[in-house]
């Protein structure tokens, strides 16, 4: 019996690997995608928890700029799966008797970057002079972000001069949510980025999306997509080494051998680098990718007999908990009761503690902020800790990141942790899984930036 053989094989079927499929299977390739997994996804994945009979996932969110990862779930015909969302909720907790305090950024008849400026003015979670040191601070993002990333966002903070209730209450919220990692292990480049993309060049590149199903759900779109395109997923499939010979690669698997021209390693950095061929040069790049950081995500699960708050999602400040995102709502399930996730980014604490010790400080957190916590009955309840959650955009980690294309002929990187010009998100994995096709295929698949609008047109390059 002969070995199948494929235009090019992509290990991983997380959204690299899916958008790299969908790329080649568009141009006419022929695709296998192996997935160690029962489910698709990657990191942006769902699934069905044992003992509370739910599907569960840890919470990803797009931004309006984006343009890849759009245009992937518009391809795949689940663009209208996304719910969006034109303002930002922060909210300040009650204390001392005093009630819950809410301020609301979205945009209003100014041209970017002054957008939101009406509603920044009038935020009551800052004073003035936390106000000032911001508008001086995105001064400094006003024309772009540095190309070099080996400031590290803490020492910007302090270079601009930022005051102590400005961090906690925009820097901290946005940039760890963003990069989920402290300041001192972000760079002020893709810190610079996520504010100069999604705060100030444009409205739309700052409007919230967040998918309507759960997230293995929502990308099982996109692998079906790839399928229709001539595509073969195999799921619960592990790639168990790869082999060059006169010129094609042999790929091993837990069920099987296959042959290619090309392969597309698409999965977490340590286990690309555990594949990587065993010779001098193999060596020499999982050294320098042995030097990349992960940073974890714990998601808190809650479901609610009723409702606790009219909020779909809010910025939760002065605690421990980031965001909150009340699903029911946003998946318009409501009348089911509640379920809500509560993210905790950067949540190297949390993986040392008990799911008791967890749950009872975000059950108290919470209720700072909607006291109908303490009265509504609680049904049931979920931590997922992810400890390898994202790669932490650490200053000078871009010379640690490889490129698409490797030493050896045919073989191809795609992951967020690979040069992107991204930082760790849903738009970097796609982008890389775009650039990996586009170096398949000898072709471009990656889409624009949006453009500026307003007054952004004649400051930003």
């Amino acid at each position: 019996m002969s070995i199948p053989h494929f235009d090019a094989v992509v290990v991983g079927a997380g959204l690299a690997g899916l958008a790299a499929a969908s790329a080649l299977s568009g141009a006419g390739g022929k695709v296998l995608v192996l997935e160690r997994k029962p489910f698709v996804g990657g990191r942006a994945y769902s699934y069905e928890h044992p003992s509370l009979h739910e599907e569960i996932d840890c919470q990803h969110v797009l931004l309006g700029c984006c343009t890849n990862l759009v245009h992937l779930c518009e391809q795949a015909g689940v663009a209208d799966r996304v719910r969006w969302y034109d303002e930002l909720t922060f909210l300040e907790p009650g204390h001392d008797g005093k009630a819950v305090r809410r301020t609301t950024l979205k945009p209003g008849g100014m041209p970017a970057p002054l957008h939101t400026s009406f509603d920044f003015l009038r935020a009551p979670m800052l004073e003035l002079t936390d106000k000032i040191a911001i508008a001086r601070g995105l001064m400094d993002f006003m024309r772009g972000y540095p190309a070099d990333d080996t400031e590290s966002f803490a020492t910007w903070l302090k270079r601009t001069k930022q005051t102590p209730r400005a961090i906690k209450h925009l820097w901290e919220p946005v940039i760890v949510g963003a990069l989920n990692d402290g300041f001192e292990n972000c760079s002020t480049k893709y810190a610079g980025q996520v504010f100069h993309e999604s705060f100030l060049k444009s409205a739309q590149g700052g409007r919230l999306g967040i998918p309507a199903l759960p997230l293995s759900q929502f990308y099982g779109h996109v692998a079906e997509h790839a399928v229709r395109q001539g595509a073969e997923l195999r799921l619960s499939q592990s790639v168990t080494g790869l082999s060059r010979a006169r010129e094609v690669w042999t790929i091993a698997t837990s069920e099987g051998g296959f042959t290619a021209d090309n392969v597309v390693l698409a999965v977490p950095f340590q286990q690309a680098a555990s594949l990587l061929p065993t010779d001098a040069s193999g060596d020499a790049l999982r050294t320098q990718m042995a030097q990349l950081q992960n940073a974890p995500i714990t998601t808190v699960h809650l479901w609610f007999e009723r409702e606790i708050t009219e909020l779909d999602h809010a910025a939760l400040l002065d605690t421990g908990i980031q965001w909150i995102f009340q699903k029911s709502r946003i998946r318009r399930t409501a009348g089911q009761g509640s379920y809500c996730e509560l993210t905790i980014s950067a949540s190297f604490a949390e993986l040392h503690q008990t799911r008791e010790e967890i749950l009872a400080n975000a059950l108290r957190e919470l209720a700072m902020f909607f006291p109908k916590v303490r009265e509504v009955k609680l049904v049931k309840s979920g931590i997922l800790k992810e400890a390898r959650a994202t790669f932490s955009v650490t200053p000078g980690s871009d010379a640690l990141r490889p490129a698409q294309r490797t030493v050896w002929p045919g073989l191809f990187l795609a992951g967020d942790w690979t040069t992107t010009g991204w930082p760790s998100t849903m738009e970097g994995a796609v982008r890389s899984g775009y650039l990996a096709a586009g170096t398949v295929a000898g072709t471009n698949f990656l889409k624009p930036d949006l453009p500026a609008e307003g007054l952004m047109r004649m400051i930003a390059p």
